[in-house]
Formats: structure tokens, sequence, C-alpha cells
């Protein structure tokens, strides 16, 4: 992986990035000694070393008998919970059907949101079908997925027999306490556990990704080592001019001081589309806090060149872009001649087109610096599993140097509770009495 800040500096002070070394070398070390706010869930830093050949077997094992018994595997989680493994998945998978039905379950994702016509369908389409459920939630109560859950097992004891259903349910959750946690053990689940120490959005190289990603049957041993030569290449001892991640925080936070308040994520393979849903809320649920925090957006490119391309380059200058760039694609596709040339572009025919794809990320990328823009690049070889793993030990270990330069504690999330009190006290949840009460007075 490969980061270029270039087209970034020309928009900041040429000692402003520079100025924040000092800074970021504290994160650094608050990091790595564990004296930094939030050092409770710091678990992610060093996962990727830590985790050993016998635990990977082990969630490959678990993953093959979901794979033998299963056409298809629901993956009920939230946030963190989906979202890692989602990236991944679509990130390595075949576009249409990224999975082969006679080899590989189908992956499916629920309990990311509370809508009845979406569990309606979800119910309609599993039936008759041999399903299975990775269950993700440390507490076993998060709304949306705790209802999923309910839904889904009791179709999964009706359809496939109380006994099956404990061989293809599975869940992820706390060590010791929860609902999840009671459930799995009274039922005999497989079960595997969420450290205590690592957040939701740092979670997708503990079982939370590494068993959905591994039942798609791709290799979760090489996504491992990708991270954690990541890892190794971002430690605090690694000089700021060799250390992506501290540049990037450090770029990050420069720009950030000169009014730059919303970083654009940008990809020019649709692949990439849930990578860029994950980057979000590792970046949002990070740094947006105490009234600060770089709003984070995302957009798939060209696909949104004809939509929000007018206002990234003619909008209010509060933006600036990081871009994804793969240097080699999977796949060889040339533009073919035709002999009427109606379109014009007989003057392609032959290129491929990831050719074209290329000038068209060249080209935007100059009329955005032009327009005002500035554009962080970030290279990677190609979409495998070694890449990805990178790409996601950098953006983690980045989010936490930020977050600490920006001083936020980047491991907390207070301000997502606030919705659920408001849902509960409407719902007149036991305990809510009082919030009842006064948000209904508020209402009337």
């Amino acid at each position: 992986m490969k980061l270029d800040i270039t087209k970034a500096l020309q928009f900041v002070d040429a000692n402003a990035v520079h100025a924040f070394e000092p800074v970021v070398a504290k994160a650094n070390k608050a990091l790595e000694e564990g004296t930094c706010r939030g050092n409770d869930f710091l678990g992610w830093m060093h996962l990727p070393s830590q985790i050993t050949e016998e635990f990977l077997d082990e969630i490959n094992a678990c993953a093959a008998v979901l794979r033998d018994n299963c056409e298809a595997v629901v993956v009920a989680g939230i946030g963190g919970s989906y979202l890692g493994a989602r990236a991944v998945l679509e990130a390595l998978g075949d576009t249409f059907g990224w999975l082969k039905p006679s080899d590989y379950p189908r992956i499916l994702f629920a309990g990311n949101n509370i809508s009845e016509d979406y569990l309606a369908e979800l119910i309609d389409y599993l039936k008759g079908k041999k399903f299975g459920v990775i269950n993700i939630s440390k507490s076993g109560t998060t709304t949306e997925t705790a209802i999923t859950f309910r839904l889904l097992k009791k179709l999964c004891e009706d359809e496939r027999g109380k006994e099956m259903a404990q061989k293809v349910i599975v869940a992820i959750t706390d060590a010791k306490k929860g609902a999840a946690r009671t459930t799995a053990d009274k039922e005999g689940y497989k079960s595997f556990i969420i450290p205590d120490n690592v957040g939701g959005r740092f979670s997708v190289l503990t079982p939370v990704g590494l068993l959905p990603i591994a039942c798609a049957g791709f290799d979760i041993k090489a996504l491992v080592k990708g991270a954690k030569d990541m890892e190794d290449a971002t430690g605090q001892d690694i000089a700021f001019a060799d250390n992506p991640c501290s540049q990037y925080a450090a770029m990050r936070n420069a720009l950030y001081n000169v009014g730059k308040k919303i970083e654009i994520l940008v990809n020019f393979q649709p692949k990439l589309h849930f990578m860029n849903e994950w980057w979000k809320q590792l970046y949002g649920e990070s740094e947006g806090k105490d009234k600060k925090g770089i709003f984070p957006a995302a957009v798939d490119f060209s696909t949104d060149l004809h939509s929000m391309g007018q206002w990234i380059q003619d909008g209010e200058r509060t933006i600036f872009e990081t871009v994804i760039s793969v240097d080699n694609v999977n796949h060889t596709l040339a533009v073919p001649s035709d002999e009427e040339n109606l379109d014009g572009l007989n003057f392609l025919a032959g290129k491929r087109i990831d050719e074209v794809n290329k000038m068209a990320e060249l080209g935007t990328q100059i009329a955005h610096v032009d327009g005002g823009v500035p554009n962080i690049r970030i290279c990677i070889d190609k979409l495998d599993e070694y890449n990805i793993g990178q790409l996601i030990y950098f953006f983690e270990k980045a989010c936490g140097v930020s977050g600490l330069v920006l001083n936020v504690n980047p491991f907390n999330q207070p301000g997502v509770e606030d919705y659920k009190r408001n849902m509960f006290a409407l719902l007149d949840k036991p305990g809510y009495e009082a919030e009842s009460k006064a948000i209904k007075a508020r209402l009337a």
C-alpha cells in the first residue's frame, strides 16, 4: 500500500503537516503504551500479530460446518458487527452473485434495520432453504439485532428442527454475560468471543468479521497477514516520513485546521462501496464528538460524478478527497470496435476498460484539484485478501492517531445512546416510565 499526499500539500502551509509530526508521535506513543483516553478499548492495536494459526483453524472449522449444512447464512448484526464483514465480502467477491451456490452458502445480512418489509421478505426467501445464522451481539439486547434473531431462531427451528438449528446457529458475543451469551449456553450453540477491549467498529479482525468471511470461502489467513504487515509498518518506532498512518492523520488534521470539514472517500471500483460504508462508521463514530470532527462522506466514481460531481467540483470549498486507487484489476476486458461507430467510441477500440477507468480517475483528480479540492491518494496493488487486510488496519490505526490528535476519545460513542433512550421511552419499555412521560408531554 502507498500513500500520496502531494496533491493535498498545496492547500496548506508548507510546514503545517510537519508541525503535526510531534503531536502524531505523541498520539502513537499513547496508543502503544495504553495511556490515552479510551485505553480500555485498544485490543485491536496488536490483534493481527496476536492471532494464532490455531485460532484461525478453529474459525475455518466452524465455517466448514456452516458451508456443509447451509445454502444461506444470515449474519445478524448492526454497525461494526456487520459492516466490516460485508466490506470484505463485497470487495473480494463476484459482483453478480458473489458466491457460487454449489460451493458456498450465500451470505445475507440482517439485524441492521427495523424494516418490517425487509424482514418479512427475508423470511419468505429463507423458507424452504437450508440456512444458518451467525448472531453477532455483545449484549444480545441491541434492538435491531435482537428482533431479527428472534425471528430467525424461530424460523430455523421450525424449518430445520431443533437439533439442526443448534448446529447451524453460531453466537459471537460476550465471554460471560448478556442475553446472547445466556441463549448460546442454554441452546448449546457454537460460540466465539468478542473481546472486551475491542469496540465494534474495530472488530473486523475478530470472529465478528473472520467467521462470515471464512464462510464465504475467502482466505482469512492472508487477510490477517496483510493486517499484521501493516501493523509492523505503522508502529511508533517507524519514522514519520515512512509511516503512512502518521502522515494520513497529520494531513487530515492540517486540512481540518484550514476549514476542510468534510472528507469524501472515493473509489473507482464499485466493489469498494461497502468499504466506504465501514470507513464512514469508523471515522464518524470515532471523531464526531465534543462538537468537533471531520464529517466522513463517500462516493462511488465514476457513477457519482454524474450526480455529486457538480457539487464536488464547484460547491462550497469545505471538502477534501481521499481516493482508494487499485493498481491491478482481476479481469481483462477490452472495448470492441463497432463498424457504424454511432457512439464515436472507436478511438477506444482495443483499449482495456481499466485503462479508460484509470484515465477517468486521473482526469477527475486533475479537475478536482484545479477546482480547489485537496486530494489524498491511497494505492493498493489489487483487491485480494492480503491488500484488504492492509487497508483495514491502515484505516484503524490512522483513525486512532487522528482522533487523539483532535483531542477526543476515539473509542467511545456516547451520542449513539440518545436515540435509543427516546425509542425505548416511546415504546413504553419497562424502566423508562419517567422518560416516557416526559417525551410524550413534549410531543403533545
